[in-house]
């Protein structure tokens, strides 16, 4: 048996309630009881906590896995150790020594169940009593002495020659019930190091972390918390997504857009691999109806709707059978900001505009509108089906 393991009190002094403040339109330890739900090898979550608020926002997550440890005063006061929280579950409970015991801190949002996964595995096959997760840093440490602890600074190494050191990040710790019993300590015996990637340094205990969290999540995270291989229904914005949002204009007065042969080629490849594919447009023009005909585009709509895009993707995600939840949508501007917030995957160009940037969960694309972008977003989606 696995057993992840979070605590959260209710009393943080540098941010109130932290552990269950929104970041990126979630509680904050929700992000950490998804991927602990999203792991196979781990069988329960429970999450440690002294605060009723924070108990009722975990039993609000849906998650199958997850439990609620009432956590005592003494464990949860401002000097306790998160060790002694872990033993007080420990003692509360009849596990056996040989239980897994993974310890998930929900200051580390950014810990996935790839990561999850992988340091499980390591785990098992390396013979390790204990796992811890690291950060690999190139940055040069002294001493308060003026000793050098980690390079010799008359043969001062070039970055892409300089190994680095290992950072513990504070994600998660592996051990085992028995171990932890023994020596009062998340970290015992013969210790492992997983490195997980280097953005996932930063930990969130001070007001300024929050801010620089967000952008972290954005930008990492989205992609791999986003429910990308269950998507049935791809839609797009026209202008500034399949086009570069340029109005071009013929001698002659005729409207003119510029289509990427790559995004086409994109949406062909999505629709054979048996997803359904829309575009939901707030103009109305030949030159889209033409495009999507020749792409053979499930649905097309096009002008004013009621309701606006939003409506418009609910009622074509219903005439399959689904919802918003399956639905991947990728736009650029204000006008699709309502529909980027409810689908279950959002994508947006690199040069989408920044209100759009800053949706919740949204993927930042590398490619510019008009420039590829559609059909990045579709290989994304693609690749989590292998």
């Amino acid at each position: 048996m696995v057993v992840a393991f979070i605590p959260v009190r209710g009393g943080s002094k540098s941010i109130p309630l932290k552990n269950i403040k929104p970041l990126c339109g979630k509680p904050l330890v929700w992000w950490n009881i998804e991927a602990a739900q999203g792991c196979e090898s781990i069988d329960r979550v429970v999450v440690s906590t002294d605060s009723e608020q924070i108990a009722d926002s975990v039993r609000a997550c849906g998650c199958s896995k997850v439990e609620v440890f009432r956590r005592g005063a003494e464990s949860a006061s401002d000097t306790a150790s998160t060790e002694s929280a872990m033993l007080e579950y420990i003692n509360a409970t009849s596990l056996a020594d040989d239980v897994t015991f993974v310890l998930m801190q929900a200051t580390s949002p950014l810990t996935t169940a790839q990561h999850l996964d992988e340091a499980l595995t390591m785990y098992r096959s390396a013979a390790y009593d204990s796992i811890l997760s690291c950060v690999r840093t190139k940055r040069f440490y002294w001493s308060e002495q003026g000793e050098p602890l980690n390079y010799d600074y008359m043969r001062r190494p070039r970055r892409q020659e300089f190994a680095g050191i290992m950072m513990e990040n504070g994600a998660f710790y592996i051990s085992t019930i028995g171990n932890i019993r023994r020596s009062g300590n998340r970290l015992s015996g013969r210790i492992g190091v997983y490195e997980m990637p280097d953005y996932t340094a930063v930990e969130i205990d001070e007001p300024d972390d929050w801010a620089q969290m967000e952008q972290l999540m954005r930008r990492h995270a989205a992609l791999s918390r986003s429910k990308l291989s269950d998507v049935q229904l791809f839609l797009t914005d026209v202008d500034g997504v399949l086009t570069d949002a340029g109005m071009y204009y013929s001698e002659q007065g005729d409207e003119l857009k510029k289509f990427n042969t790559r995004d086409g080629m994109g949406l062909n490849m999505i629709r054979q691999a048996g997803i359904k594919t829309g575009i939901i447009t707030s103009e109305t023009t030949r030159i889209v109806e033409r495009r999507a005909a020749k792409l053979q585009i499930d649905y097309v709509r096009q002008g004013a709707m009621a309701g606006g895009k939003l409506e418009a993707a609910k009622e074509i995600a219903a005439s399959m059978g689904t919802d918003l939840l399956h639905t991947a949508y990728i736009g650029d501007d204000i006008n699709c900001k309502e529909l980027l917030s409810a689908v279950g995957v959002a994508a947006c160009p690199a040069d989408a505009m920044d209100s759009i940037k800053q949706v919740p969960g949204i993927l930042h694309l590398r490619a510019k509108g008009g420039e590829g972008a559609v059909r990045e977003f579709v290989e994304l989606i693609l690749q989590s089906r292998l």
